[in-house]
């Protein structure tokens, strides 16, 4: 098949893995304008495409990625000018909008996204690994909550799915001072799901384990993973209320059919995508 082409976002596929980086290592895969919008259209491609069933999100070079692009930031002064500062504060709220909106595709996107990270992981990038569904890192991995130190409130995500990971008290803590956190404390803590000793080790145990989702009911998983955020987001009496409504329409399916037969059969399942 055909794969989109980016011009700060590689992307592979093999074996219904979606393989996605970050690729302006000579920036430390910093988020420039492009590339917001770039994350945002590949995770529409992950999302819309039958034959990806998991995404890997990992950065090339020596760190995943080391925030929003400065450059970016001094550039908004000028795309926010209106001689009516009412006007111009609407300008920029939109902007910032449409930034979550970036971020959020991930978390929106159908499909199950593994975050492989190294290296820096600042700022921005933090607020992006929040929207992933699980996070693994390998030993060299830091985390910062950048933004205040250069004296602004993080407005893309990370205040508001942060703590919904680690707790309030850390996330305040990390906020308000800006501090370091590494790999073993984002691992005591539940930010990270498993630490690997180098990148390499990382990139191949992600890739192992988004291989055994693919091996799972497309439509389960696309399922389990509507179900887990709905959830996260309601009540308890509504999530059980939703999710009755969701198998009442989905559980009588072929792949549940081709599940039991292959358990009969012994043999992996095949589904379709």
């Amino acid at each position: 098949m055909n794969l989109p082409e980016f011009k700060t976002i590689s992307i592979a596929l093999s074996e219904h893995v979606a393989d996605i980086r970050l690729n302006r290592p000579d920036k430390s895969n910093a988020l420039n304008e492009t590339m917001w919008q770039e994350i945002r259209q590949a995770f529409a491609w992950v999302d819309c495409s039958p034959e990806a069933r998991v995404a890997v999100l990992s950065g090339d070079g020596r760190n995943f990625c080391a925030g929003i692009d400065l450059a970016m930031l001094a550039g908004i002064q000028q795309q926010i000018a209106n001689p009516d500062g009412a006007r111009s504060r609407e300008t920029l709220r939109r902007i910032i909008l449409d930034l979550q909106g970036c971020l959020s595709s991930i978390e929106q996107c159908r499909k199950p996204v593994l975050a492989a990270i190294h290296g820096a992981c600042i700022g921005g990038a933090l607020d992006l690994i929040t929207c992933c569904d699980m996070r693994y890192v390998a030993s060299d991995a830091v985390f910062s909550i950048k933004e205040i130190d250069i004296g602004m409130v993080a407005d893309v995500g990370t205040l508001q799915r942060l703590p919904r990971l680690v707790g309030e008290g850390i996330v305040r803590e990390l906020a308000f001072t800006g501090r370091t956190m590494d790999a073993g404390e984002a691992l005591s803590l539940g930010l990270a799901n498993r630490i690997f000793p180098s990148r390499d080790a990382l990139l191949a145990g992600v890739h192992e384990i988004a291989a055994s989702i693919t091996c799972k009911s497309p439509l389960a998983i696309r399922g389990t993973k509507e179900i887990l955020n709905y959830s996260r987001d309601h009540s308890v009496a509504d999530g059980l209320n939703y999710v009755a409504t969701w198998n009442a329409a989905m559980l009588l399916s072929s792949d549940l059919k081709e599940s039991m037969v292959a358990q009969h059969e012994r043999r992996p399942p095949a589904f379709q995508s």
